[in-house]
């Protein structure tokens, strides 16, 4: 017995109902516990624990843990929770008392990450999405970018290609800021990530939450104005029994389709008609020759046909290379994931090893990674705890500049790959420009190659000081190392015989982060809760850079590991970057009776890329929430399960600008004084000791509701962010020695909503449920002042009151028809020609004529997952779709040339044949057509099936025979379908990795990637 004594407890005067008498309870002894979560053995935190028939009660911290005062005289304990089962536990003897909470899906009660720190989703009054290990792992998923996709309201992913290792680009509530960046914050283990996410193993992932709003970010400050995701590992369980899981899958990955090119006929009909609009298609008699009449005589007189013996040849023989084929074949993708979870009250630990290799569609294209994890926290004593989050990794990629695949849709498919003899011809036409591709994949003929080492640590003491005061100390120790290598061999189209070229570059990146952290919880009279958070952090940042380009390599057998042997040294580099942010915030989280909840935020930081003047910014948060479904008037609403209304409005930076632009840097000049080289250096930039942050300041408005026993529940956000003082380069007068400035300059906005939802369709009886996520985004950004307040920039495509990329430019109409031939004249064009909209109706085309054709920001974008289950069967599908944004392709700029002198994109182009409005009549002395670039515009909009995932889960006493605690097996289709005009009418290739100017170079096809795999516990 710990001691006995009285205590009288009174409920407040302002409580709300019948007030009740004092409570006189005789304390006996002091139990203690903790509570998880049933379906992840996750500890819960803010679970009340109340002493049963009095008001005597406490919450669980952020561990999960409670310790409350009881009576020896048949005590019971009531454990509650939004989101969980309510239980009852009789104490009995027991003074140690560990419970797990089965999920109600009646309410919307799931616990969420929310910045040093956690709370219940009920409490929440931020902007926050959360994504959960059951999206992570329902699709084969080569990095964390690719489960936000369609998951998370008010998330934008962009696929970059389907080249192994490829990273997606993230955005959080859309573009922000022209030069300080737009990437949001990655938080793991509570650590501020300095490199990328993509190192992450995302079978390691136990959730991830999505900061959105200021009122949310705020507490991460400047590094926060960009939204931030909080990813949270997996972590031991406490309940004594260790588990052994097993991930693993292989696929096969294809080309979904190729890219559809002229054959060798067309190709050369094609051909012919650029000569014949230029006259330079004539008879053996030097007559035009007409449309749609072959004469080989006229063929002879062209280069690029008859005049070539290569291909004079393959005309006679009716050669039809598809070089693509020659280069594709199907990719390998395998992933193998071992884990190893357990522990018990004291110590918890989870343990893993991750392997991936996707092997791409594209010789010399893929991507390794080879990773270790081990999470252990362990309890000394009652007050001091422990632990460690260490994770390692190992990858490489090759191919990553490679254009293997791009040369191929250049190359004449009258040319011919081999000779009679089976070797490969590196000139298969008398073009200098064009090789043979296939000359790129020999074995060591091309080399880029990326080896990159990642070890990120984070390690925490926390000491319990008084009941309900914590101290945490955090340190992050961040280390990557990465090693470039290049080699360019002497028999490629780079090259073409000349002297073999390589390069080697490294990089030596050391950032840690070390934080203090107060925390204090505090619950009074069972109804208010006070949670007050104090925090010091600071993070540093150091980068090494070398570099070494040198030509005439002795034996490519070295590649680029023989840098000393070459005969000549194009160039050394070296460079040092550091960075430092000091920062302090102070954090209020209130709640009355679950329902009327506050919280306040304020962080000021200090960063060391700013000048002497304006090193410190300070971000505040303000928002409050009103949980309606608690109150009286309301608990009568049968249907109703939780409706919450939120509102916020916070302010954060933007110190996304590279360190020392603040000051004057120096340049190498050189000089020289007779026959003698000399170098000097003069002033390059000039310093803006004035120079600040951005501030992005955000107003939110959210709904969080439940329906009807939990089968409807989501959230519903509208909000505003103006962003200014932006870091922008001003021009200067060219006479000042100086082009730009960079000063705090302009005004951007972000106005948004977003909905996200999840019902529960059917839940039969016969073990039939059909559940669905939906998720839907729709944001619009506008310029709201530059340099001279609200006056265009016409030269960087910046408009007031359109958003950051903006396509200005010629419309197209159509093409001049030979009806409009002196109407085309009086334009100075022709027949066959691109016709222009005259927007002024002068009579003629010029920079007046411009008008705004489009962005790249969607109208909006959306997902659906449907998940179907049967006894032991599971299927699910998921679709994501963005609707409206403009394609700027220059990949088919460099592709549709309609010169005549090299292969291209199969187009609809005219001739008086085929009077078509698509494209223009090809011109041989015209490399691109006039006015090109207004065939590069397209509608972005597309629909895309992301995976279809079908599973069995064996019955318990099936795995149990086989020796194990849980078998599925499972198949998935990853980007089966593509629905999209830019693909189907204009040989598009992908119009989510196309974006607004995506280039022509280092493309690779869509694919196609089809898995078997299993999940194994044992």
């Amino acid at each position: 017995m710990v001691g006995v004594f009285y205590s009288t407890l009174a409920v407040p005067a302002f409580a709300i109902g019948k007030p009740e008498l004092p409570v006189s309870v005789i304390i006996d002894k002091t139990v203690t516990g903790k509570i998880t979560a049933a379906e992840d053995n996750m500890p819960v935190p803010g679970v009340s624990v109340v002493l049963k028939g009095s008001s005597s009660g406490t919450n669980t911290d952020v561990d999960g843990a409670f310790k409350i005062d009881v009576p020896d005289n048949g005590a019971v304990l009531v454990f509650s929770a939004v989101g969980f089962i309510t239980q009852e536990v009789a104490v009995g003897a027991k003074s140690v008392i560990e419970v797990v909470l089965a999920s109600d899906l009646k309410t919307l009660g799931e616990v969420v990450v929310v910045g040093y720190g956690t709370q219940k989703k009920s409490q929440t009054t931020g902007a926050i999405s959360s994504v959960g290990a059951k999206e992570i792992n329902e699709m084969p998923i080569t990095n964390l970018g690719q489960a936000l996709q369609g998951r998370a309201a008010g998330v934008d992913v962009t696929q970059a290609g389907s080249k192994p290792g490829s990273v997606p680009k993230i955005l959080v509530r859309g573009r922000r800021s022209f030069n300080a960046g737009n990437d949001p914050l990655y938080v793991v283990d509570g650590i501020p990530l300095s490199a990328g996410y993509e190192d992450m193993n995302p079978n390691d992932i136990q959730s991830m939450e999505v900061l959105k709003d200021a009122t949310a970010t705020a507490i991460y400050g400047a590094r926060g104005a960009n939204g931030v995701i909080i990813v949270s590992t997996k972590r031991g369980a406490v309940n004594g029994k260790t588990t052994v899981n097993y991930d693993g899958y292989v696929g096969v990955s294809k080309a979904l389709d190729k890219i559809e090119l002229f054959n060798g006929t067309e190709f050369a009909e094609f051909v012919r008609e650029a000569y014949r609009a230029t006259g330079g298609y004539k008879n053996a008699a030097g007559q035009d020759v007409p449309t749609g009449t072959i004469d080989a005589a006229a063929d002879a007189k062209v280069a690029v046909l008859g005049g070539d013996p290569n291909v004079a040849k393959g005309i006679a023989e009716g050669t039809n290379t598809d070089w693509q084929d020659l280069i594709l074949k199907n990719g390998i993708m395998t992933n193998h994931s071992l884990g190893v979870q357990g522990g018990n009250e004291k110590t918890q630990f989870y343990i893993s090893a991750g392997y991936f290799k996707d092997k791409g569609i594209v010789e010399g294209l893929d991507f390794t990674r080879m990773s270790l994890r081990a999470n252990i926290d362990h309890h000394i004593n009652s007050w001091l705890k422990v632990g460690l989050s260490s994770y390692s990794m190992y990858s490489i990629r090759n191919g990553e500049s490679l254009n293997t695949y791009g040369m191929t849709i250049n190359q004449n498919p009258l040319g011919r790959p081999y000779d009679d003899n089976g070797n490969l011809i590196f000139s298969p036409t008398n073009d200098a420009l064009l090789t043979n591709p296939l000359a790129e994949i020999v074995p060591g003929a091309q080399v880029d190659q990326i080896k990159r080492y990642r070890i990120f640590n984070s390690l925490f003491a926390e000491f319990k000081i008084l009941e309900g005061l914590k101290y945490r100390i955090n340190f992050g120790p961040d280390l990557t190392i990465t090693r470039g290598g290049r080699f360019i061999g002497s028999r490629t189209n780079a090259r073409k015989f000349g002297d073999a070229q390589a390069a080697t570059a490294s990089g030596f990146g050391f950032n840690y982060t070390l934080e203090n952290i107060l925390n204090y919880n505090k619950t009074f009279s069972a109804k208010h809760n006070l949670n007050v958070t104090l925090l010091h952090s600071i993070q540093r940042d150091d980068f090494e850079g070398y570099s070494t380009n040198v030509q005439g390599v002795p034996a490519e057998t070295q590649s680029f590991f023989g840098l000393g042997a070459a005969t000549s040294i194009l160039g050394v580099g070296s460079t040092l970057t550091e960075w430092t942010i000091n920062s302090y915030m102070a954090r209020v989280n209130y709640d009355f009776n679950d329902k009327y909840l506050l919280t306040m935020t304020l962080r000021r930081d200090g960063s060391s890329r700013f000048g002497e003047n304006s090193k410190y910014g300070n971000f505040p948060g303000i928002a409050l929430g009103w949980n309606l479904s608690n109150e009286p008037f309301l608990k009568s609403v049968t249907w109703l399960d939780l409706l919450k209304l939120r509102v916020g409005w916070g302010k954060v930076g933007n110190q996304g600008v590279s360190p020392y632009q603040t000051q004057g840097l120096l340049g190498r000049t050189a000089y020289a004084w007779g026959a003698t080289p000399a170098y000097g250096y003069r002033p390059i930039t000039i310093g803006n000791p004035d120079l600040k942050w951005e501030s992005s300041s955000t107003s939110n408005i959210g709904v969080d509701f439940s329906f009807l026993s939990g089968r409807i529940q989501g959230s519903l956000e509208f909000y505003e962010t103006h962003t200014k003082d932006l870091l922008l380069s001003d021009q200067l007068p060219g006479s000042t020695g100086f082009n730009a400035v960079t000063r705090n300059v302009g005004e951007t906005r972000n106005r948004g909503i977003e909905l996200g939802f999840t019902t529960i369709n059917v839940d039969a009886a016969s073990s039939f449920k059909w559940t669905t996520d939906f998720q839907f985004t729709k944001n619009t950004e506008a310029i709201l002042s530059l340099y001279n307040g609200k006056v265009d920039d016409v030269g960087n495509g910046w408009f007031i009151g359109r958003p950051l990329s903006t396509v200005y430019n010629y419309r197209k109409v159509g093409i001049w028809q030979t009806n409009e031939a002196d109407a085309a004249k009086s334009y100075a064009s022709e027949v066959g020609q691109i016709k222009i909209k005259d927007i002024n109706g002068d009579g003629m085309i010029n920079a007046d004529d411009r008008e705004i054709i489009g962005s790249d920001v969607p109208d909006f974008s959306a997902g659906i997952t449907n998940r179907f289950a049967f006894k032991g069967f599971d299927l699910s599908f998921f679709f994501f779709a963005r609707v409206g944004a403009l394609i700027r392709s220059t990949f088919h700029n460099d592709n549709n040339a309609l010169a005549g002198r090299y292969q291209q994109i199969k187009v609809d182009y005219w001739t008086p044949n085929n009077p078509t409005n698509e494209f223009p009549r090809p011109k041989s002395n015209q490399e691109f057509p006039v006015y090109g670039s207004t065939l590069t515009y397209f509608d972005g909009t597309f629909v895309k099936l992301r995976n279809i995932n079908l599973g069995y889960t064996f019955t318990p006493a099936m795995a149990k025979k086989m020796g194990m605690e849980s078998l599925r097996l499972y198949s998935s289709i990853q980007q089966p379908f593509i629905w999209s005009e830019y693909r189907t009418k204009y040989n598009g290739v992908d119009p989510e990795s196309t974006g607004l100017a995506a280039g022509g170079t280092g493309i690779t096809p869509a694919t196609m990637v089809i898995t078997f795999g299993l999940n194994v516990k044992f």
